[in-house]
């Protein structure tokens, strides 16, 4: 586990199963949505395409649905991990060292996430070494790369900033140049499981640890790396993965607000949350957890802004970026639609905006390697990935609303 942990910090600075026993599988009702066209079905799920991304939806239990991503997305799945494994491979680790650095990942996930990879594994043609592996893509990937603690940011707007007070929800994902092979890979994952909890969409390379959520009842989480050396002093869970727990067990943001405050952090990270009903982000040490609001506006980038912290001054390149996007919200407030949004989210750093645009910072390269705008009351999302355009999904039918 210390290799892994080591990885987490390093995230946060910056053969087949045998003797498997097959799930009993059930037909689930396909769902009709305009916009998107079908492609394939495999054990119950479907696979669409939404212009130039893949879009899958998933039924079932836990393994059932692994099994439908491992069908659906297979091609993708192995181009990918064979992408990452000749990556390592160049830097000097064996497949048999990689394999076994993937078997510490899973240990302390919830369980239903552990079913999902059992279910890809067995459908993939990877090993669940492998799955676990390709869990943590971008992770490896930025092990080549210095240290820079810049990821991410955040703008909400809503009441008298939008032209119908409803809450506009948007987010970069900024990462170094190297993940940016990954953006061939991206798949809008749709998972709707059987046991009575919330549908959730994630969106994010095939296979790779999503850090973008939506649930069926609107709600919206995401992160912003905090830009601190925090590392919790215990093992602990890893905090981004338990986004799936939040988003299939809560279905309001009073029920998620005692979620994020009950977990305590493995590292500081900033938490980025919005539902039907209003928006806010959460500053999240260790050993602490403050909440941030606003009136019709909040943003975030990869420091805190809470004065409580008595921290010091912040990097430019983030306080810049956020910086830009409240102004930004200011020169719109009262026009902020879905449209407005995605154009003020689609302006460069250089240029006085929030997006990184193969930018310089630090001797590398950055760039927003996704992107996404959502509406919780509505449940519609629009989401790109780097040098792609956007594209607009209407949840709510592929959640069975």
């Amino acid at each position: 586990m210390k290799f892994i942990a080591v990885l987490i910090l390093l995230c946060m600075i910056t053969g087949t199963a045998a003797a498997i026993t097959l799930p009993q599988m059930v037909s689930f009702p396909q769902p009709v949505v305009k916009g998107v066209k079908p492609v394939a079905t495999f054990e119950g799920g479907q696979r669409f395409a939404a212009g130039d991304y893949p879009v899958i939806v998933l039924s079932g239990s836990y393994r059932q649905m692994g099994r439908q991503y491992g069908g659906l997305m297979k091609t993708e799945l192995n181009e990918e991990y064979a992408f990452l494994l000749d990556t390592l491979i160049k830097r000097g680790y064996t497949q048999q060292q990689v394999r076994e650095s993937g078997r510490d990942i899973p240990a302390f996930y919830p369980q239903r996430i552990k079913e999902i990879f059992l279910g890809m594994s067995e459908t993939s043609g990877l090993t669940p070494d492998d799955i676990a592996v390709l869990y943590y893509g971008a992770i490896f990937q930025l092990m080549a790369t210095p240290p820079v603690p810049a990821s991410c940011s955040y703008l909400a707007t809503w009441g008298n900033y939008t032209t119908d007070g409803s809450v506009i929800v948007s987010r970069n994902w900024d990462l170094d140049d190297s993940v940016t092979p990954y953006t061939k890979w991206y798949v809008l994952a749709v998972y709707r499981p059987t046991d009575g909890s919330n549908g959730i969409a994630t969106w994010s390379p095939a296979g790779m640890r999503p850090e973008t959520f939506m649930n069926s009842k609107g709600l919206f989480i995401a992160d912003d790396n905090s830009g601190l050396n925090d590392a919790a002093p215990e093992t602990r869970p890893e905090f981004i993965t338990e986004y799936f727990r939040f988003m299939l067990d809560y279905s309001d943001l009073k029920g998620l607000d005692a979620g994020i405050r009950g977990a305590n952090t493995d590292v500081a990270w900033i938490v980025d949350v919005a539902g039907p009903d209003g928006a806010s982000v959460y500053e999240k040490m260790t050993n602490k957890t403050r909440q941030r609001g606003g009136e019709g506006v909040i943003a975030a980038a990869n420091h805190f802004v809470d004065p409580a912290w008595n921290l010091s001054a912040p990097p430019e390149h983030s306080l810049s970026r956020y910086n830009n996007l409240l102004r930004q919200a200011g020169e719109a407030k009262g026009s902020i639609d879905a449209q407005k949004m995605m154009q003020i989210r689609d302006v460069c750093l250089e240029n006085g905006g929030s997006k990184f645009c193969h930018s310089e910072l630090f001797g590398n390269k950055y760039s927003s390697n996704h992107q996404v705008v959502f509406m919780p009351k509505t449940k519609t999302l629009w989401m790109k990935t780097m040098d792609k355009d956007w594209q607009k999904v209407e949840l709510g039918p592929l959640f069975g609303n």
